[in-house]
C-alpha cells in the first residue's frame, strides 16, 4: 500500500474526501481532483498534518483537457499512476416529466462522460506499465431504477456496463484490475443540487433509514485495493442494514 499512487476525482466533500483520508492513512500518496480549491487545499493540509501524502489539481471532469492534465500532474509529482477512482458524480434526479433537460446533460457530462475521460487519461500509462487498478463509483440507482431516478439510474448502469467491458477487453497477461462500487443511502452533498421539487414531496423509504458514511465507502475502496494483485473485487454494493431497495 505505502508504494501506490492514487488520483481521486471529487476529493473535496462526501465519499472522495473520506477515501483521501483513507488511502492516505494507508501510506498510499494521493492526487486529489475537483473543482473546489479551497475544499481541496484545506484537505491537502489535513492529510500532511497527519502524516500521509497528498497534492491536488482543481480539475473540470466534464474536460477531457482537464484530465489529461491531472493524469500529467500525477506523474510529474510521483513518477507514476496505480490507482484512479472516478468518484465524482452529481445526482440531479428528477420526474421526466418536468423536462430538466440542462440537468440530464450536466449528469451525463459528470457521471459518464467524466468516467471515461479519467479512464483515457491514465490507461496508457497502466498498459505501459502492465498495472493498474481502476475503480469506478456506481450507484445502487445502478442496479434499481426509482420513481424520479430513471436518467440518474441511466448515467450509473452506464458507469457499470463501460466497467465491466473494460475488464472484458482486458488480456488475461493484462495486470490492471477494475472495480465497480455500488453504494446504497450515503450522507454527502449529492443531493443538494436537486431542483424538482416534486422529489422531495415522495414519500421515501430512504427518510427513515440511518445512511451510510462516507468512512463506509472509503473502507469498501481501501479493501478492493489491498487484495493481492491476482484477486479482483469485481463490484461491492454497499448498503445501510435498514435499506431494502
Amino acid at each position: 500500500m505505502e508504494r501506490k499512487v492514487a488520483i481521486i476525482t471529487g476529493a473535496s466533500s462526501g465519499i472522495g474526501e473520506a477515501t483521501a483520508r483513507e488511502l492516505a492513512s494507508n501510506g498510499i500518496k494521493v492526487m486529489l481532483a475537483a473543482r473546489r480549491e479551497d475544499r481541496l487545499i484545506q484537505l491537502k493540509k489535513e492529510i500532511e498534518a497527519a502524516g500521509g501524502q497528498a497534492e491536488y489539481r482543481v480539475t473540470d471532469v466534464t474536460s477531457q483537457a482537464d484530465m489529461e492534465s491531472l493524469a500529467q500532474a500525477t506523474l510529474e509529482t510521483y513518477g507514476k499512476i496505480d490507482i484512479l477512482i472516478n468518484n465524482a458524480g452529481i445526482a440531479q434526479v428528477s420526474f421526466i416529466r418536468n423536462r430538466k433537460v440542462e440537468e440530464w446533460d450536466r449528469m451525463i457530462d459528470v457521471n459518464i462522460k467524466g468516467v471515461l475521460y479519467g479512464i483515457a487519461a491514465v490507461f496508457p500509462h497502466m498498459e505501459e506499465r502492465n498495472e493498474g487498478h481502476i475503480i469506478n463509483v456506481a450507484s445502487v440507482a445502478g442496479h434499481e431504477i426509482y420513481p424520479s431516478t430513471a436518467v440518474y439510474s441511466g448515467t450509473k448502469f452506464a458507469v457499470r456496463a463501460i466497467t465491466e467491458g473494460l475488464r472484458k477487453e482486458l488480456r488475461p497477461d493484462q495486470n490492471i484490475r477494475t472495480t465497480i462500487i455500488s453504494p446504497g443511502n450515503v450522507a454527502t452533498e449529492l443531493t443538494h443540487t436537486i431542483t424538482d421539487q416534486d422529489v422531495f414531496s415522495l414519500e421515501s423509504e430512504f427518510a427513515n433509514l440511518t445512511p451510510l458514511q462516507g468512512e463506509d465507502i472509503a473502507a469498501a475502496i481501501r479493501y478492493a485495493i489491498e487484495q493481492p494483485s491476482s484477486v479482483t473485487v469485481k463490484e461491492m454494493i454497499v448498503m445501510p442494514t435498514s435499506q431494502r431497495s
